[in-house]
């Protein structure tokens, strides 16, 4: 399992974060959609929820405000690891990256190197689709991956994985998100802005978040430049009431 490689392989300082997130994400496996009694919340929303407040918690004297950066990292790796191998690629190309950045600014290595390796080593049988990640690979690798940008580089080379990370899933996932966005959501030719979003803010916890901000209403986007940049997916509500829609 990478998250107990990871976990006996890091830094001590940098431990706490990665396992309380394999924790959680261990339960939200476990659990998967079941709902909390009679509750609109899902036990793995929770407990994703849970998971990206302790990480900022945990890593907020280190990393400062780049610690919900690093938390949310979940989001894109969780959707990566949708379609077999995604979540592999998009962790050997980021870990690539960061080891590129620590290598130019002459920063501790190791880490980056670490993520590489494990994901490397784990990712055969991934790539044959015979096992996935599940969320408490995928969100270890997140949370490891978040640590590797801000030791290589600080908070601007965490932030450019947060802005990067989404958009090499979206290239590599388009065929199928596009297919999802169209057959599912009713999204006609989305955009690579549409798939940005749909990796950004799709997901159980990213329409737990449209629920509580926009209620049951809908908008329509018909400005081409919002379209470009994905407005239409970004305030698509999987909640709204017909008649509800805004220009």
């Amino acid at each position: 399992m990478p998250w107990l490689v990871l976990l006996a392989s890091m830094p001590d300082h940098l431990r706490p974060p990665v396992a309380i997130m394999g924790l959680l994400a261990f339960f939200d496996d476990l659990s998967g959609r079941r709902r909390i009694l009679n509750l609109p919340v899902e036990w793995g929303q929770l407990s994703r929820g849970l998971g990206i407040i302790a990480v900022t918690i945990l890593t907020y004297p280190l990393l400062g405000p780049a610690g919900l950066l690093v938390a949310l990292m979940i989001q894109p790796l969780n959707i990566a690891d949708m379609q077999p191998g995604v979540a592999c690629s998009l962790t050997l190309i980021m870990s690539l990256l960061a080891a590129a950045i620590a290598f130019v600014g002459g920063s501790d290595i190791y880490l980056p190197l670490l993520v590489l390796a494990v994901c490397a080593a784990y990712s055969p049988l991934d790539y044959m689709g015979r096992i996935m990640m599940g969320e408490v690979g995928n969100h270890s690798f997140a949370v490891a991956l978040g640590l590797a940008f801000y030791v290589a580089g600080g908070a601007w080379s965490v932030l450019m994985l947060f802005l990067a990370a989404p958009l090499v899933t979206a290239i590599l996932r388009r065929g199928n998100l596009s297919g999802f966005l169209e057959e599912k959501l009713g999204i006609e030719n989305p955009t690579l802005g549409d798939l940005y979003m749909d990796v950004l803010t799709g997901g159980g916890l990213g329409d737990l978040l449209r629920r509580i901000l926009l209620g049951r209403r809908s908008f329509r986007v018909d400005n081409p430049v919002l379209i470009a940049l994905g407005a239409r997916r970004l305030l698509f509500n999987p909640y709204a009431s017909h008649g509800s829609e805004n220009q």
